[in-house]
């Protein structure tokens, strides 16, 4: 029984196949396969490439071994989050896939930034991508990357199919638990990379758009919110909303992103919270109580700040 999500982001894909519970072990045994095929594919090719994205994203790609995965942001001049990429190189082009809705936008800035550099960009839509677990068996010609859940995500091409025997409510769920947060999901339009753990973020690499913000906050202060897990009222039958405000004493703080019911810890979510607030305040969302798990140290930034005497 493959039951689809209606709406949303994800609106198209499997929700699930009439046992979540069963799906997640599939997953934490290694196994299991989960169509992602709503991911949008860009290709970077030319010679030029990793000295072309190096320049631009906040990652360090420009001596990136073949084969190898990485995770890229590209930043806002004032350093909130643009663009990701969860892309990989093969020694002849980079291939990357970006969040659903965001393909032609990424594509077209990438394309902007060329001027003379020996470099192609394009959309791959004869691609789809898929998460495996690494006990799936997978055709050596796809292309493939390691995931920050394990297993692996293939570059299919379309028309190819593989049995999808996880739904989104396990594998989300199984993020979610993981504390990996979902760029557009569980961030919004003032995000900077200091809030969401660094993620996709090299701090020694030279300079890039958007670096001047990441480096004032790592070195001289703390990013104003932080990201959380939060443990939700079991007790409570609904999940709240993408985007729900967060509330202390009836106050908003923050927002939620993503949440899911999770096999083994119940109902959990990822939100960002003002970095002001106790770690062990008790918040409120939608009506549901909601416990923190920190995710990023409400005092990162201190241990590399001078001490004036």
């Amino acid at each position: 029984m493959r039951v689809v999500i209606e709406d949303g982001i994800d609106a198209g894909l499997a929700w699930h196949f009439g046992n979540p519970v069963a799906e997640a072990r599939l997953l934490t045994s290694g196994g299991g396969v989960v169509d992602l095929r709503n991911r949008e594919v860009v290709e970077v090719s030319g010679a030029d490439r990793l000295a072309f994205l190096h320049a631009l994203t906040t990652q360090h790609l420009e001596s990136l071994p073949a084969g190898e995965a990485t995770t890229a942001l590209i930043l806002s001049p004032t350093g909130h989050v643009e663009h990701v990429l969860y892309g990989t190189d093969d020694g002849t082009s980079f291939l990357a896939w970006t969040e659903p809705g965001h393909g032609d936008a990424l594509s077209a800035f990438l394309d902007s930034m060329r001027f003379a550099m020996r470099v192609e960009v394009r959309r791959r839509e004869d691609l789809h991508v898929v998460w495996a677990g690494h006990l799936v068996e997978l055709d050596p010609a796809w292309r493939v990357r390691d995931s920050d859940l394990g297993g692996v995500e293939a570059f299919l091409p379309v028309g190819v199919e593989l049995p999808d025997t996880v739904g989104m409510w396990a594998f989300e769920a199984m993020r979610i638990a993981a504390g990996v947060p979902r760029v557009f999901v569980d961030t919004d339009h003032r995000t900077i990379p200091n809030e969401i753990g660094l993620v996709g973020t090299h701090l020694t690499k030279g300079c890039y758009r958007g670096q001047e913000t990441v480096a004032r906050v790592h070195t001289l202060g703390r990013p104003p919110r932080r990201l959380v897990q939060l443990h939700l009222d079991g007790s409570m039958s609904e999940l709240p909303a993408v985007g729900a405000p967060l509330e202390l004493d009836g106050r908003q703080v923050g927002f939620v992103g993503s949440s899911a019911r999770h096999h083994e810890l119940g109902p959990i979510a990822l939100a960002l919270v003002k970095r002001s607030v106790p770690v062990d305040a008790e918040l409120v969302v939608a009506g549901i109580a909601a416990a923190q798990e920190p995710l990023v140290d409400p005092e990162v930034g201190l241990h590399v700040r001078p001490v004036l005497g």
